[in-house]
């Protein structure tokens, strides 16, 4: 008869299974992690080109001009400090991008002119939004402040529809993936488990039939000594 196999080895196994998970779901979050990252840096905001059409300076000093979204760091134009002239950039330079625009969400930011005596004046501040950036693969987006700025922003992935879904939205594939990823995982352990316990069942069974068989071969020994007393005239026969 086949041996079942040692319920301390079907734990064992068991324990490895659940130590094993946590790392398989840390690696996933990793992955998850460098998808989202990635999706951010393919959404970064620059600045093509712009035109100020008036300083706020008394006395018509240089301007400071920055770019701030609400709850972000300035991002200051080092080389914008001519009225009338239109700045042109590349989208390579030190401070840039200005920004970048994840998912559908919007930003509050604009753009400001730094003075050290009192507050800050502003351009102008408005909500910059993914969908305001014309379709891939231009992602261009101009704004205009009257008697103020024309700016205009490049983001060739804001207004992407093939990437423009939230990657956490429960409908995008990423999620649906994660969703039979988790669900395949639930079924393996279910099953394993299920396994599991049918092993130390039938162990457990074996071991019970084993034992009876046990036993009925020690009853069977000892109505054998007995007929053979009998016959040897050692005991007499009821």
């Amino acid at each position: 008869m086949l041996s079942m196999p040692n319920p301390g080895i079907a734990t064992i196994l068991l324990l490895f299974v659940l130590q094993w998970l946590p790392a398989l779901n840390a690696s996933r979050n990793v992955h998850k992690g460098a998808a989202l990252h990635g999706t951010l840096a393919s959404r970064n905001v620059t600045l093509e080109s712009i035109e100020i059409f008036r300083t706020h300076e008394w006395f018509h000093g240089k301007p400071t001009i920055y770019f701030q979204c609400r709850g972000e760091n300035k991002t200051f134009l080092p080389d914008v400090k001519e009225k009338n002239n239109l700045y042109t950039f590349r989208g390579e330079e030190s401070w840039q991008p200005l920004t970048a625009l994840p998912g559908r969400k919007c930003k509050r930011c604009g753009f400001y002119e730094e003075d050290k005596l009192t507050s800050d004046d502003t351009f102008d501040e408005w909500e910059f939004c993914p969908d305001q950036f014309s379709p891939a693969p231009e992602g261009r987006y101009k704004h205009h402040k009257n008697k103020e700025f024309n700016a205009t922003f490049l983001c060739p992935e804001c207004n992407d529809s093939d990437s423009g879904s939230d990657p956490e939205s429960p409908s995008s594939p990423n999620s649906n993936k994660r969703g039979k990823t988790k669900l395949g995982i639930v079924i393996f352990c279910l099953s394993f488990v299920a396994i599991i316990a049918m092993a130390v069942f039938l162990y457990k069974l074996w071991q019970k039939k084993k034992r009876e068989e046990q036993a009925a071969r020690f009853l069977k020994l000892f109505e054998d000594d007995d007929d053979l007393e009998v016959e040897l005239g050692l005991r007499d026969e009821l």
